[in-house]
């Protein structure tokens, strides 16, 4: 992960708790999980909304060469 091997990741949480306390914690890693969520939320309803449009331009597509077939 990042190249960070396990000292370096036990620095940082030593670290991270001598900032913002062990009672903090809790509180903060909730509001990154929320965070995360909310942007995998977004995304993948961006991913949809993208998928609609390409559906849409391809029916577009198939409907001209048919009336181009049928004229």
């Amino acid at each position: 992960m990042f190249g960070l091997g396990t000292t370096e990741l036990i620095l940082i949480l030593v670290i991270v708790m001598v900032l913002f306390g062990a009672k903090k914690l809790p509180a903060l890693g909730e509001g990154l999980a929320k965070g995360i969520r909310s942007f995998r939320v977004n995304l993948a309803d961006d991913n949809k909304d993208e998928k609609k449009e390409e559906d849409v331009v391809e029916a577009e597509k198939v409907v001209e060469k048919d009336d181009n077939k049928t004229s």
